[in-house]
């Protein structure tokens, strides 16, 4: 079997990597490497499934495309690397977070704690060119995260769908919802956090319905410093 993830998923999703949407896919993507600059580190793609098992996952937070600018992208929805100034939208989620849990706001960005605690933190599409937001849309990435999502849906222990904004949810339409707990609001970017995402309470909400199903609740607080772990040990 191929072995990319290096854990469950591996054999959750191998038949995706052996159709033919995805030999393109790769091979597009040698190219892209090859003549332009894209993000994340090609090494750093698959860094939230391989960070967050299948069998560990509690959460998904569903994010769009991976950042484009330079050093920040590194394989997880709404993350960026140590020292790395802190996005808009990661900013609205903090000050959610500490609305909703009461918890500090770090200062920094790097979300590898949650991957580790079980929060699959996966972008629609997985590749960008720099400086060039949804250059890789279409590609056949969409495909790919469809599969991971029906994966995870039909998995007999319920999940918490975390899906912020019009194309989380579009993302998300098809989720069992009588299994799963899906709670949506707007997007925490500056454009849309106050239409709903703010005072949406996700986090606590989340950690109710894991209890309620006797799961570990999620450890959102993050530390003080940039977790110094790898996305590759799961």
């Amino acid at each position: 079997m191929i072995k990319i993830l290096n854990n469950d998923w591996d054999f959750h999703v191998k038949e995706e990597f052996e159709k033919p949407y995805y030999l393109r896919l790769r091979e597009k993507l040698k190219e892209e490497y090859q003549n332009e600059t894209v993000y994340p580190n090609m090494y750093e793609i698959f860094s939230a499934l391989q960070a967050t098992s299948f069998s560990e996952t509690k959460v998904v937070i569903i994010g769009q495309d991976p950042y484009h600018g330079k050093g920040q992208a590194h394989g997880f929805s709404f993350s960026v690397q140590p020292g790395v100034k802190i996005p808009p939208s990661l900013r609205n989620i903090y000050k959610e977070l500490e609305d909703d849990l009461d918890l500090p706001t770090p200062e920094h960005g790097h979300l590898l704690h949650w991957a580790k605690e079980g929060v699959l933190l996966l972008n629609n599409v997985l590749t960008v060119r720099a400086h060039q937001a949804h250059s890789h849309k279409g590609l056949g990435w969409e495909k790919f995260t469809d599969a991971v999502i029906e994966t995870l849906n039909r998995r007999e222990r319920p999940l918490v769908f975390l899906l912020w904004g019009k194309q989380a949810q579009k993302k998300g339409a098809s989720i069992d919802t009588s299994k799963h707990l899906v709670l949506t609001s707007s997007h925490p970017s500056p454009f849309a956090a106050h239409k709903g995402f703010f005072g949406s309470r996700p986090f606590s909400k989340a950690n109710q319905f894991l209890m309620d199903i006797g799961e570990k609740p999620v450890d959102w607080r993050l530390p003080t410093k940039p977790d110094e772990g790898s996305a590759h040990t799961s």
